[in-house]
């Protein structure tokens, strides 16, 4: 017990929540502060982005998350970006969802992964890291609810935006970049290197147009393949890293919930329940990853003659599905089999 007078309580913030189902009766969390004759101090902290119009130019390669916030942060640093994105903006995109979704057409340049915001746009915006090497993560939040994302993710303990949210809030980081004075160039792809001796010092784009900065970020994700071979072209070092790849399982909601939350019907103040699984066979991890429940399963392939598949939830995680990846590590010693 605190022992406090309650007439001393001039507030109470939710800092943190989270539902703990390891027992029969799920229990919901909460961290809070208390504030005692004192006003709160809002959790939420937006960024004041400078100008860069006329400053130092850096070029960045891919406008997935990677390539938004180098181009946010070098703002803050009061350096211009400027963003080459081969795929299309967040709203052209859409045509192109539909022709892979109802007619099985991919376009190369522009689908679930190439375009406005990467493959997070519109498969699903769960926010989470695995790495060890986090940085500054409640930043980050900020920057999203600064962009029009809800105010839940800076306290949910597993945040998660939505793809019916998430390409608002990416529009939104685009103006914001123009705004400062960035630039951002659409259906432009990166076809070759600009290069003085050992400095990179431009790119060329659409096999004719160049682009010259101070410095080079290649944000380009893990399916833009000939970029890889434009690095081996100039003899650019290149090293093996280790991956997952698996399958994507999917499974009913209400299954998913009666084993987490050991009830044949859920509690409707219960979010759609998820798990994360993982062990060891033949001395190999096997793990869930990107879990979605109350989500569908969504076509992810960047050419006609592939098939990946992802998986997505909006907002409300209201599917009666849930599906996630199994995936086993593929590491640099397996290359060499």
């Amino acid at each position: 017990e605190l022992k406090l007078n309650t007439e001393d309580i001039s507030a109470v913030q939710v800092i943190r929540r989270s539902v703990d189902a390891r027992s029969k009766n799920p229990i919901f969390r909460a961290r809070a502060i208390v504030y005692l004759n004192e006003e709160p101090v809002d959790i939420y902290s937006p960024i004041n982005f400078k100008h860069v119009k006329d400053n130092k130019k850096v070029l960045i390669v891919g406008m997935g998350p990677a390539g938004m916030f180098a181009a946010l942060r070098l703002i803050e640093l009061g350096i211009k970006p400027i963003i080459l994105e081969r795929g299309k903006d967040v709203q052209s995109r859409r045509k192109d969802l539909r022709e892979i979704q109802q007619f099985g057409n991919v376009n190369p340049d522009s689908n679930y992964c190439f375009g406005e915001g990467g493959a997070g746009t519109y498969s699903d915006g769960k926010l989470y890291t695995r790495s060890t090497k986090r940085g500054d993560v409640n930043r980050i939040l900020n920057i999203l609810v600064q962009h029009g994302s809800q105010k839940e993710i800076l306290i949910d303990a597993h945040p998660h935006i939505g793809s019916n949210i998430l390409p608002k809030v990416v529009q939104a980081i685009r103006q914001t970049i123009i705004d400062c004075g960035g630039e951002i160039h659409f259906d432009s792809r990166v076809t070759d290197f600009i290069l003085d001796g050992k400095k990179m010092k431009g790119l060329i784009v659409n096999e004719t147009k160049e682009f010259l900065g101070d410095s080079v970020i290649l944000a380009t994700g893990h399916s833009a393949r000939d970029i890889y071979y434009l690095l081996d072209k100039h003899k650019i070092k290149l090293e093996e890293k280790p991956f997952a790849m698996g399958v994507r399982i999917e499974h009913p909601q209400k299954l998913i919930d009666e084993i987490q939350y050991h009830s044949k019907e859920r509690n409707p103040n219960l979010p759609a329940s998820s798990y994360n699984l993982a062990c060891q066979v033949d001395d190999r991890g096997v793990y869930s990853f990107c879990m979605c429940p109350g989500g569908i399963i969504i076509p992810a392939s960047t050419s006609s003659e592939e098939l990946v598949l992802n998986g997505m939830s909006v907002s409300r995680r209201d599917s009666p599905f849930a599906n996630s990846g199994l995936v086993v590590s593929v590491d640099e010693k397996d290359w060499e089999k």
